[in-house]
């Protein structure tokens, strides 16, 4: 299990990958937080936040990503797994800056449908 430290370098380093345009008015950039988030409809502790997109006046447009969250969602993964994930999670986050500044939510869309099934059936994704 990577340490928060480690987390947040690997996550520099997972950022750095991505090709620049990606970044566009991505003004306050990619951030790690120690967080573990839960979401605000979770009916136990089983519906963590991994990451989100944020647009907020005064502090722009940024990506945070929760270590706490991630420890909880994969406690045994290995860290060549959990990198994988984390990447796919940094992707998923950037996606829905690029949908924003397109004026597109079909990501977001997608999104509601998971959470909408989550609370029909009391089950996540995968």
């Amino acid at each position: 299990m990577l340490s928060f430290d480690e987390f947040e370098e690997a996550l520099g380093r997972l950022a750095e990958e991505i090709p620049e345009k990606y970044y566009t008015e991505l003004n306050g950039g990619v951030h790690a937080s120690p967080d573990w988030r839960i979401h605000p409809q979770s009916r136990g502790t089983e519906l963590s936040v991994l990451g989100e997109y944020h647009v907020e006046y005064g502090l722009g447009r940024f990506v945070v990503l929760y270590y706490g969250s991630f420890q909880h969602v994969f406690p045994n993964l290995p860290d060549e797994d959990f990198l994988r994930e984390m990447k796919k999670v940094l992707e998923h986050e950037l996606t829905h800056h690029l949908e924003s500044l397109a004026g597109e939510k079909d990501l977001e869309i997608a999104d509601a449908v998971q959470l909408m099934k989550y609370m029909e059936t009391g089950k996540t994704a995968g």
